[in-house]
């Protein structure tokens, strides 16, 4: 008796494992799912010729707000330099590169004229405090989980349409963007 005890216990307790087993697995397949397209969102990346545009995002801004910053990086695969002449897009009248750095222990915020080089085989990236492109005049403010689109200009790799990710009011810049 205690024999056929101990198996019943035996075969209740495997089930129960089993059971703890098949959740636990569904539930990390689950995440795993929900963490490949977080990635997917945020890791995007637009290419023409040579140059990779990775992921463009900006910040939400709050009511009223005229101006808006467009950050990305650059990557130059190929073997000749090239320039980034202008970008627009919809949801600005205009936008322009914009240098930010400190002077005399003054921050200072200047247009870049004539362009920004990309060398060959190099990267640029436009951030936050440093290069990036102010959308002035605003048309409608950009939302938190939104994306937009604006249209990059190069003096030899031509036009390239890119997407912009909306982040949050003050957020940090995405983890591909802080190497």
């Amino acid at each position: 008796m205690f024999r056929f005890l101990r198996a019943g216990a035996l075969h209740r307790s495997t089930r129960l494992f089993s059971t703890i087993e098949e959740r636990l697995g569904s539930a990390l397949f689950a995440f795993a799912l929900l963490f490949v397209g977080a990635h997917s969102v945020l890791a995007h990346e637009f290419k023409a010729g040579d140059i990779e545009i990775e992921h463009p995002w900006s910040r939400a801004t709050p009511a009223g707000a005229k101006v808006a910053g467009g950050y990305f990086t650059i990557v130059n695969k190929g073997s000749a330099p090239d320039r980034l002449l202008s970008i627009s897009s919809d949801i600005s009248g205009k936008a322009e590169l914009h240098e930010m750095g400190v002077k005399d222990g003054v921050m200072t915020m200047r247009p870049v004229s004539g362009g920004l080089d990309i060398p060959a085989g190099g990267k640029i990236t436009l951030g936050p405090g440093a290069y990036h492109v102010m959308f002035m005049d605003l048309k409608q403010p950009p939302k938190e989980g939104q994306m937009f689109a604006a249209t990059l200009t190069f003096e030899k790799t031509g036009t390239v349409t890119v997407e912009f990710a909306v982040q949050a009011i003050g957020s940090a810049p995405p983890l591909e963007d802080n190497d």
